[in-house]
Parts: C-alpha cells; structure tokens; sequence
C-alpha cells in the first residue's frame, strides 16, 4: 500500500516521513498553491464567486504532486489545522483535480510521532466552514483592497494600500 501526505512545509515533510515509514511519501506543497489573479479583481462582484488559478511559480509543483496522486492509494492532506491551512488543503484538492484516489483530511497541533500517527488513525473530511471563513476574508481583502486603494492613492500618497481591517480602523 502506498500513501501520498502532503504538508506546508518542506521541513515537516522529513520528518513526518520518518514517523511514517516507507509506504508514505510526504511532500510539501510550500503554502498556498491558487490565488485570485493579480492582474484582475477576481471576484465576481454579482455573485462574490471567487475566480482561483494555480500561482504562476507553484504550476511545476502541482504537475508534480498529480503525478504522484496517480501513483498512490490514497492523498493525505496534513496541511495546518487553521481556516489557512484548511483552504490551503482545499486548494491542493481542486488543483489536483480528480486523481482517481481518495482525499483524506488529517491535522495535528505539533510534529510529533504520537500526533502524527493518530491523525493518521482518525481522518476526516476537510471543513468547508473554515475555508469559506478564510475564502470570504480573501475576497473582502480583493473587493475592498481593490476599490479602496485607488482612491488613497489619487487622495494621500501613492502606494498605500486598503484592506478589510485597515479601512474600517482607519
């Protein structure tokens, strides 16, 4: 049987590949691999539907971790437990698209072998509330950074810039 786990971090990956063992391979997918365009709003501002593609730099990795999908099992998702890295695990499942394997969500609150291991033992689904907490406060970020921002710019000082929270402390 084999098993591909994908986590954030390069570094997590050694070393909850050697907890593991051989019939896992761990990569890293290096933190979110889809973003809203930079070179457009991104956001459908009728429906608030967010328009993602794969980040220019991370296309090579994604290749990567499909081809690995297709060899495997099952796909672990061992991104962080937070609303990032649960979107983030969400974003790594769409980009790889249907790999003909399963998905399963695991998390753990420190690197250790215990935690790791009963993760492992106790999967779930990922929790769309948590990535729809962390999609809405991107797309809040995008509408208003991107409407905002001008104005600022055209009234103060070139280069600043708006967001969700500054604009409603300021």
């Amino acid at each position: 049987m084999s098993h591909l786990v994908i986590v954030e971090s390069p570094a997590k990956a050694k070393t909850i590949e050697k907890y593991l063992g051989s019939a896992y391979k761990v990569l890293a997918c290096y933190g979110h691999v889809r973003d809203l365009p930079s070179d457009s709003m991104g956001v459908n501002l009728t429906t608030f539907q967010p328009e993602y593609k794969v980040i220019t730099d991370k296309k090579k990795l994604i290749t990567e971790l499909k081809k690995e999908a297709k060899k495997v099992e099952c796909v672990w998702l061992a991104t962080d437990p937070d609303r990032e890295g649960e979107a983030i695990a969400w974003h790594v499942q769409e980009a790889l698209g249907k790999t003909g394997v399963p998905f399963k969500r695991i998390v753990f609150n420190e690197i250790t072998k215990s935690a790791v291991l009963s993760a492992i033992k106790e999967p779930r689904e990922i929790n769309h509330n948590l990535v729809n907490a962390q999609q809405a406060r991107r797309i809040l970020d995008r509408v208003v950074g991107y409407e905002m921002s001008p104005i600022l710019w055209k009234k103060l000082k070139r280069g600043l810039s708006a967001g969700r929270v500054q604009s409603v402390a300021v």
